[in-house]
């Protein structure tokens, strides 16, 4: 479980074909001071095991994570490459304060940058919507975006208008401070750029139990 508080951004250092998976080796001094073999780190908002941590000597200061073909289909991971930058966090702590908000690491979907605004003190970033999430996103909700965990400022069931990459779908914008434009990869996507999406899981569970009760 997480929180979407990133607490390092990670380079890439290495990315393994092994036929059916990949296996992927990031840098981040941060998350692997005391990461060991089976511990969960989100990636990007996908939650990893960790199959070599950073005690090996060949690469102090790494971990390494196997990603199965699923994974690397459904989520951006699978166009990662050696250099790209990543948002990590370590799995929070029982008795840890929850920052954010509860995060499973477990990607819903992914949408793309439709178009970003400047303002003197923050961006407001527009994303593309799958349909079939679009009715778990509310305004000044959270949800997840790469791992990060930000408040939904709107969201639309029609495309943003004329120059956005995707004129097609549902959208989402959300309002990004200084300190997580600089803290996160979200400060450096370019329009069209890829993300991981998690919906609030507790819309999820409600919707769940209120068509049981319906039933009934």
């Amino acid at each position: 479980m997480f929180t979407g508080l990133v607490e390092e951004k990670g380079t890439v250092v290495a990315l393994d074909d092994l036929g059916d998976a990949a296996r992927l080796t990031v840098r981040a001094p941060l998350v692997t001071s005391g990461a060991g073999h089976g511990d969960s780190i989100s990636v990007n908002g996908c939650c990893l095991t960790v199959a070599v941590p950073s005690i090996a000597a060949a690469q102090p200061g790494t971990f390494s994570a196997d990603v199965m073909a699923e994974s690397l289909a459904r989520t951006s991971l699978g166009s990662l490459d050696v250099g790209d930058e990543v948002n990590l966090e370590r799995a929070v702590a029982a008795g840890g304060r929850l920052g954010g908000h509860i995060v499973q690491g477990h990607v819903d979907g992914t949408g793309r940058l439709l178009s970003r605004e400047s303002a003197e003190h923050w961006d407001v970033l527009r994303f593309s919507l799958p349909e079939d999430l679009a009715r778990y996103v509310v305004e000044k909700g959270s949800i997840t975006v790469d791992g990060t965990s930000l408040t939904v400022v709107e969201v639309a069931d029609a495309p943003p208008g004329p120059g956005a990459a995707d004129n097609a779908g549902a959208w989402f914008s959300v309002s990004l401070i200084p300190t997580t434009l600089a803290d996160t990869t979200l400060g450096g996507l370019a329009v069209g750029d890829r993300v991981n999406l998690e919906v609030d899981i507790l819309a999820k569970y409600v919707e769940r139990l209120l068509g049981k009760g319906a039933q009934r």
